[in-house]
């Protein structure tokens, strides 16, 4: 319902990534609140946005421009949508990969109308000669067009209408400061409780016609990360497991049983999480490991390790990033069946003298 890539192979492996695909284009359309009120969770900053833009309509004027930051999946481009839909006003979608040169968001700039929002996905990929255009734009409505080149190449000022710039990032450290600071309000999202998701997973199953029970909701929920995205994704595959192998009728035995043919366990981990601890813990002692010497281990790539699985590890509680390496924690080791006795480094795990 609710991307930074990290790679297409990473999205083909697991029903667990957060990013998007193909198959979820279509369908998050379908299921995307188009109402601040329909959105679920994230209280603090729809809170936040309602006072942002009951505001600006009284007033009668745009908005400050808005910064959606957070995870993938967690519903900036859902939100940037209800922005415009809230303000009445048409939205115009890029992404800051699409924008290698500054005549890309020229020509989108002198095309908006007063009012206007436009939403710049993975804005921390912008192109610098058109984030340098985008300051004066923020600023002063207003950009420079350079006409010719070298000596005698001439400035020319392009007014362009008021409007709103909705920006959203996975990584707002990667944003330059001078980009950060023209933002009149930050919302930072954070992954969901599983509560809000079976809020979530009920609607969805509302819109996409599934009989989905309450506690096959909460199973669900229970196994997606905390993140919408991946929740309306299982729901989609318990469904089909559902309509095929069953009557249709989702209970919480045939989503735990649906969810083991697509290797989500209990606690949300795939196949290439499992097989990460397992690893780590087998064939390390547990760690202290570096992440190359992980990767080889389970035939993946560094950066798919680093970047796919480790997020979800660390806040999970089972990984440990430390000065010398990856280490296993005493929850993974238990997760693997693996009690204090078969824990070489017992109940404490690894220490400052290990």
């Amino acid at each position: 319902m609710h991307g930074d890539g990290t790679g297409d192979a990473a999205e083909e492996q697991s029903p667990l990534s957060a990013l998007p695909d193909s198959g979820d284009r279509d369908v998050e359309s379908t299921l995307r609140p188009r109402k601040l009120a329909e959105f679920v969770g994230q209280p603090k900053v729809r809170e936040q946005l309602e006072l942002v833009l009951e505001s600006a309509r009284r007033r009668g004027v745009a908005p400050d421009h808005l910064l959606l930051s957070g995870p993938p999946g967690l519903g900036k481009t859902s939100l940037a949508m209800i922005i415009a839909a809230e303000l009445d006003s048409a939205i115009r979608v890029t992404s800051g990969p699409a924008l290698e040169r500054s005549g890309d968001l020229a020509a989108m700039l002198s095309n908006l109308v007063e009012g206007d929002v436009l939403f710049i996905d993975e804005i921390h990929r912008i192109a610098r000669p058109a984030e340098e255009m985008l300051y004066l734009a923020m600023e002063d409505f207003r950009v420079d067009v350079v006409v010719g080149k070298g000596p005698g190449a001439t400035s020319i000022p392009l007014e362009i209408a008021p409007f709103t710039l909705v920006g959203a990032t996975t990584r707002t450290g990667a944003l330059t400061g001078p980009l950060r600071d023209r933002f009149g309000f930050t919302g930072q999202m954070e992954f969901y409780e599983p509560a809000e998701l079976e809020d979530v997973l009920r609607r969805s199953a509302s819109i996409l016609g599934v009989s989905l029970d309450a506690e096959a909701g909460a199973e669900i929920a229970g196994r997606s990360r905390g993140t919408p995205r991946i929740a309306n994704r299982l729901l989609r595959r318990v469904r089909d497991y559902a309509e095929v192998r069953a009557d249709g009728h989702v209970t919480r035995d045939i989503a735990s049983a649906a969810l083991a043919v697509y290797d989500v366990d209990e606690l949300g981990l795939d196949r290439l999480d499992r097989a990460v601890l397992t690893a780590l813990v087998r064939s390390f002692r547990g760690g202290p490991v570096g992440i190359s010497t992980l990767a080889v281990a389970v035939g993946e790539e560094a950066a798919t390790v680093e970047e796919v699985c480790e997020p979800y590890l660390v806040r999970a509680g089972m990984l440990a990033r430390t000065p010398r390496g990856r280490v296993a924690t005493e929850f993974a080791w238990r997760h693997l069946g693996a009690g204090p006795l078969q824990n070489p480094r017992g109940e404490g795990g690894p220490t400052l003298f290990d």
